[in-house]
């Protein structure tokens, strides 16, 4: 097996796997909405998958630890492939209602929260492993999942008007089986000297302790709070515009399920040409500007734009410019996680993050549903866009995320522990 042959393999299992969940983020919220004739039961399956995996972030953690992240990463996934693939198959056969819709998505959201918090951890070791610069790897990694975007939901669009939406549902199910079966061959079973000292760490440490351990860590570092505040509003946000605002601006305004796919479509080759660029530059350039100024244009002016017009172009132009200025914004925070947690808290620290990141997202289905039901759609849209646009605000306020520019010395290792005080989450 060849250096790279590990991360390669992990980037090419999470690319397949996320072109599929990108065409499910298109055709599920499509499926229900057309289904149920509902946009408030939109937003409850949206949260029904959500919250789940929230928990499953926030808590798995330590399990992780001792079951190791390859055997939790393969078994979610296969998981993950029979609980979706379970909807279309009792659809067709007249046996979904919409408590069997939702528990089932429940389950995969679930299962695929254990999943993405195990391949979190193995990634930085394969990184190193494979001896590629932290920053340019983060960000070669979110590229992936631009593209994913950018193939996955226009293509989810177009199967879903060809043919229908559980179709795409099957696809997405059999990506996270190849998934599973590329990380079974790819990734080492034995892992590191590291990994091994980490399994028998969680194994003697009482399960309590250990998310203690987690979330003391998080609590002393004021820029991973504020970090983590504010990836937690505008996920809410996003998360009201990705799986209530856009389907139904899609479905009302447009009439096609072919413009959501291609709305999706146009932020990701902007994220994608960006994060071609910032790939190239990333070891060089300040952290903190790019990262700043490129949230603040990425957010507020996609859901002003479906308040202020129905045209098109103008629409696909702002969500063209948005996913330009996001590019660099996840990579910065996987690059700095990566960086500044000690090797032993990843699964822990990284966990937690990623559950507090996300707990914006199933609120975000539940209050986007709402909004469009007693505000009507360009009112739902301001409102989130205000809040989108105020949290975005907060790092030209404050001192603290100005060291988002400190990096480690050149001669140490590409995942060192750090001081406690400058963690910052992944987005």
């Amino acid at each position: 097996m060849g250096r790279r042959t590990p991360l390669t393999g992990l980037l090419t299992a999470e690319a397949i796997s996320l072109v599929g969940s990108r065409m499910s983020m298109v055709a599920l919220p499509w499926f229900t909405l057309v289904s149920t004739g509902s946009a408030a039961k939109t937003g409850v399956v949206a949260f029904a998958e959500m919250l789940p995996y929230v928990l499953a972030c926030a808590l798995g953690g330590p399990l992780i630890d001792r079951l190791g992240a390859r055997r939790t990463s393969i078994v979610a996934d296969l998981g993950s492939a029979a609980a979706v693939v379970a909807v279309p198959l009792l659809y067709r056969a007249d046996l979904l209602g919409f408590g069997v819709l939702t528990a089932l998505v429940a389950v995969a959201g679930l299962l695929r929260g254990f999943g993405d918090s195990a391949k979190q951890v193995i990634f930085p070791e394969t990184v190193a492993a494979a001896g590629v610069e932290l920053t340019r790897a983060t960000s070669l990694h979110d590229g992936l999942g631009r593209l994913a975007t950018l193939l996955g939901a226009p293509l989810a669009g177009l199967l879903i008007a060809a043919l229908d939406a559980p179709t795409v549902l099957l696809l997405d199910a059999a990506t996270f089986a190849v998934g599973a079966l590329i990380i079974t061959f790819a990734i080492p079973r034995a892992g590191s000297t590291a990994a091994r000292e980490q399994e028998r760490d969680g194994e003697g440490e009482p399960y309590l302790l250990a998310l203690r351990t987690g979330l003391r860590f998080i609590r002393q570092n004021p820029l991973m709070r504020g970090m983590l505040l504010m990836v937690f509003v505008t996920n809410l946000a996003d998360a009201a515009y990705g799986t209530v605002l856009a389907p139904v601006w899609a479905r009302e305004v447009i009439g096609s399920p072919v413009a959501l796919g291609f709305l999706s479509a146009a932020f990701a080759v902007g994220a994608v040409l960006g994060n071609v660029v910032f790939t190239v530059v990333a070891p060089r350039i300040p952290r903190f500007w790019v990262f700043a100024v490129g949230f603040l244009i990425a957010g507020a002016p996609r859901f002003v734009a479906f308040a202020v017009t129905d045209r098109l172009w103008p629409i696909y132009v702002v969500s063209f410019v948005a996913g330009v200025s996001i590019a660099a914004v996840n990579p910065i925070f996987g690059a700095l996680a990566y960086e500044r947690i000690p090797e032993r808290l990843r699964a822990r620290v990284l966990g937690l993050s990623r559950a507090v990141s996300f707990a914006g997202i199933p609120l975000g289905g539940l209050l986007g549903g709402a909004a469009v039901t007693g505000l009507a759609l360009p009112a739902a849209c301001l409102l989130f866009g205000f809040a989108y646009l105020m949290v975005t605000l907060l790092p030209f306020f404050s001192p603290v995320w100005r060291t988002m520019d400190e990096r480690p010395a050149p001669e140490r290792s590409a995942v060192p522990p750090q001081p406690a005080n400058r963690v910052p989450s992944d987005a």
